[in-house]
């Protein structure tokens, strides 16, 4: 059983939200911009407690946070159509289980906004994952931050009938 929950983001939570990206980025996406210093400085550079602040407050955004007592163990966002646009976990808690279930989480936001599909931008770090999870890959990877493995992918959501809850 888990020993984190998962919850609405406040707005007091944006510094720990912040670090929780950057050391998922820093320490985790090697794969994806190796060490280079330049990528790195794009990809970071929005990653500050402003922004996450303001895209807690960003009425077309959800943003979640799991927690362990008060330790911030992951981060994530679905926007009202269905867009995925954050699951970042804490090195510090990877392979718990902690991005799959935040993941059920925000596709199950996007249902509840009335989207059937669940669409992203893949690291090739998470890629695999994604895949694991339902997605597919629905085009050539493109560049983002700097990046050239930054993979669009969706995932068409199941309806769970209320019976079966």
């Amino acid at each position: 059983m888990a020993s984190y929950i998962i919850r609405p983001a406040r707005i007091e939570d944006a510094p720990a939200a912040c670090t929780i990206l950057r050391r998922s980025i820093e320490e985790l996406c090697e794969s994806d911009h190796h060490r280079d210093p330049r990528i790195l400085a794009q990809w970071l550079e929005s990653k500050v407690p402003e922004n996450v602040a303001q895209w807690i407050l960003d009425p077309n955004n959800r943003v979640l946070v799991a927690v362990e007592e008060d330790t911030m163990l992951a981060v994530g966002a679905v926007r009202t159509n269905g867009e995925i646009t954050l699951n970042y976990v804490s090195p510090d808690a990877r392979f718990r289980g902690v991005s799959r279930a935040l993941l059920a989480h925000l596709e199950g936001i996007a249902r509840e906004f009335g989207n059937d599909t669940c669409y992203l931008m893949s690291t090739e770090t998470a890629r695999r994952f994604y895949f694991s999870a339902g997605y597919e890959q629905v085009g050539p990877p493109e560049g983002k931050f700097g990046t050239t493995s930054s993979y669009p992918m969706r995932k068409h959501l199941t309806v769970t009938p209320s019976w079966r809850l």
